[in-house]
C-alpha cells in the first residue's frame, strides 16, 4: 500500500504530476484548490458554475500537464492561468448564449440602413488591439495577461528593472482604458 506525500517540492510536484500519479493530482487539488476556486468565484460569480469550472479547470490541467514548461514560470501560475481561462471561457460561452438571436424572429423590414453594430466585448479581438501598442508596451502585456508571467519573471526575462517593466505596463493599461473608453479602473495592473 503506497502512502500519499504529505509535501513535494514543486519539481518533485510537477515529475510527480508528468508521471500522472494519482496522489500527486490529490496533493494539487488539496493545495491549490481553494486558491483557485476563489479566482474562479470572482470571474463567474456563480457557486453552481464555478464548481463546473473548476472541475472542468482541473481536468484540463491534468490533460495538458505536459505541456508546463518550468522556464515560463511557477506551476501554481500556470495553474491559476488554466482555471483563470476555463472560467472566462465559461463566461464567454453563458454570455454568447445569452445574446443569441434567432434570425427567424427578426423581420426583414427590421433590418433597415440605420441598424447600428455594437460588438459583444467577448468577441473583440483582444490581442490584435495589444499589438497595436507599441512593441515595448505589448511585449509585456502579452508576456504577463496572455502568458502568465509575473512581473519579477518579465524583468528577468528582459533584463529591464522591475520599476520599468511596472511602469510600462500601468502605461500600457492606460493606453488600452483609452482604445476601450474605460473611464473606471476595471482594467488592473496585477
Amino acid at each position: 500500500m503506497m502512502i500519499s506525500k504529505s509535501a513535494y517540492t514543486e519539481l518533485e510536484l510537477i515529475s510527480s504530476l508528468k508521471s500522472n500519479k494519482k496522489e500527486a493530482f490529490e496533493y494539487l487539488y488539496d493545495h491549490y484548490a481553494s486558491a483557485l476556486y476563489g479566482i474562479i468565484m470572482k470571474i463567474v460569480k456563480d457557486e453552481e458554475k464555478a464548481a463546473d469550472v473548476m472541475q472542468d479547470s482541473f481536468l484540463k490541467i491534468w490533460k495538458n500537464i505536459e505541456s508546463y514548461n518550468v522556464e515560463k514560470g511557477t506551476l501554481f501560475t500556470w495553474i491559476l492561468n488554466v482555471a483563470r481561462n476555463t472560467a472566462i471561457d465559461r463566461l464567454r460561452l453563458d454570455l454568447k448564449k445569452e445574446n443569441s438571436v434567432s434570425w427567424d424572429t427578426i423581420l426583414e423590414s427590421e433590418m433597415g440602413n440605420n441598424v447600428i453594430f455594437n460588438p459583444i466585448p467577448a468577441t473583440i479581438d483582444i490581442r490584435a488591439i495589444v499589438s497595436r501598442l507599441l512593441p515595448e508596451k505589448s511585449i509585456l502585456i502579452d508576456l504577463v495577461y496572455f502568458q502568465g508571467y509575473t512581473h519579477e519573471e518579465v524583468s528577468e526575462k528582459l533584463s529591464l528593472p522591475l520599476g520599468t517593466v511596472k511602469s510600462r505596463i500601468r502605461k500600457a493599461l492606460n493606453e488600452l482604458r483609452d482604445i476601450f473608453g474605460v473611464n473606471n479602473y476595471s482594467l488592473r495592473v496585477a
